[in-house]
């Protein structure tokens, strides 16, 4: 069986990252450049029903049954193929820090950029493991490139144990989860799972079951331009305007801010000259009721101002992008029971945490396939200083022997 460690880090040094506001999925035709991979090493492993969407970049291959005439539920593991656009992940150098031991860690001497548990306390509880990381230049990709290589790996543990019981198991692949496109083509029918787990958390043991309501909000503000000098009364400055849209917001309701179950607007991006300024931002919410007042919220922000500068003035754009799956869970909590043995009979201790994001098995749930999501061993995502346990993600690949072994003893 290839070593884990080696498939992610081929994995990690293909640049996948995806990119925003484009109208076509994959938002970036690199990423199939892994999708091609992954098909050929599905095929080398005896998946001959391999496929790759060469239109959308979705990867699929099966597990046939080996229970005969036995009926189990067919079970599905997904993970997503691309990178976040927030950091670039071209030239990625990943790093094994063996026997970790609890300090810093010198990214590299070139760019000064140090991995403290100062700023990310949760380091000390991985002291004694191995942890993957960067050369601070880059992110690592263990978003999800970690919960690929380990979906691989279970891949190759059935395949060369074909006396472990099992039902059909079922595998994807997808583009774009990071720009929320992840599952815009993803073909259920194709998939064929009746019950599915995204592979995509972070911290090992987590159960995700909950994440956000989410919307994204453009802002459109048009302002009128004079000379400075002429301009009392009848200058509209959009870029002053934009700052007073967003101090009419709550000032505590920021990513910054939160935690848990609170939810916030985030401002993402923002553009202002005289005549004209943008803003977008992300809405999140766990209450689907404090989610609409928060969408709410910004149109009688923009209400207010029109009827202060006039009609027009203001444009609030806004698009739902993923709803809580929690209510699509419920009805099918065997999926949690059984992750939690899963981890259980590993010796970790299960956390059941609802996401502060969202996730591609959201969406799919609320198209018909119930779909929690699982820690992948990764930390820190989008960022220079991401990094993975390599310990967890071993342990992860148990996990997932487990619960295949837990559905084949459906009844």
């Amino acid at each position: 069986m290839e070593d884990l460690l080696q498939r992610f880090y081929r994995y990690v040094k293909m640049d996948t990252q995806s990119q925003e506001e484009c109208d076509r999925v994959p938002s970036t035709a690199k990423q199939f450049s892994l999708a091609e991979q992954l098909l050929q090493e599905l095929k080398d492993m005896g998946i001959e029903d391999a496929s790759l969407d060469k239109e959308h970049c979705y990867v699929y291959g099966h597990i046939p049954s080996n229970m005969g005439e036995r009926e189990v539920p067919a079970i599905g593991f997904i993970s997503h193929m691309d990178t976040s656009p927030a950091v670039t992940g071209a030239n990625v150098n990943p790093r094994l820090v063996e026997n970790y031991d609890g300090g810093d860690v010198l990214l590299s001497k070139e760019n000064g950029r140090v991995l403290s548990p100062k700023d990310y306390p949760l380091l000390k509880t991985l002291m004694g493991k191995s942890i993957i990381v960067t050369d601070g230049n880059t992110l690592l990709g263990a978003d999800d490139k970690a919960g690929v290589a380990e979906i691989m790996s279970l891949v190759q543990y059935l395949t060369e144990h074909p006396e472990i019981p099992h039902g059909t198991i079922c595998i994807g692949f997808t583009p774009d989860e990071e720009v929320g496109n992840g599952t815009a083509f993803f073909d259920l029918d194709t998939f064929g799972a009746k019950f599915a787990y995204t592979v995509d958390g972070g911290t090992l043991g987590e159960i995700e079951y909950e994440n956000f309501n989410a919307a994204m909000a453009k802002v459109k503000i048009l302002g009128k331009s004079i000379h400075p000098g002429d301009a009392k009364g009848k200058m509209i400055n959009a870029a002053l305007l934009a700052m007073e849209f967003n101090g009419m917001l709550p000032q505590d309701a920021v990513p910054e801010k939160t935690e848990g179950y609170e939810g916030f607007f985030y401002l993402e991006d923002l553009k202002g000259q005289t005549e004209l300024a943008e803003m977008t931002y992300i809405v999140r919410d766990h209450d689907k009721a404090k989610f609409e007042d928060k969408k709410q919220l910004l149109l009688a922000i923009q209400d207010k101002m029109n009827a202060a500068y006039g009609e027009g003035t203001v444009t609030v754009t806004l698009k739902d992008q993923y709803y809580n799956m929690i209510e699509l869970i419920k009805p099918h909590m065997h999926l949690i029971e059984n992750a939690r043995k899963a981890f259980t009979a590993e010796g970790v201790e299960p956390v059941v945490v609802a996401i502060r994001g969202g996730t591609d098995g959201a969406t799919l749930s609320y198209k018909g396939l119930p779909c929690p999501n699982l820690s992948t061993g990764g930390y820190n995502f989008h960022g220079r200083y991401e990094f993975a346990c390599y310990d967890d993600m071993k342990t992860m690949v148990q996990v997932l022997i487990n619960i295949v072994k837990e559905y084949s003893q459906w009844k």
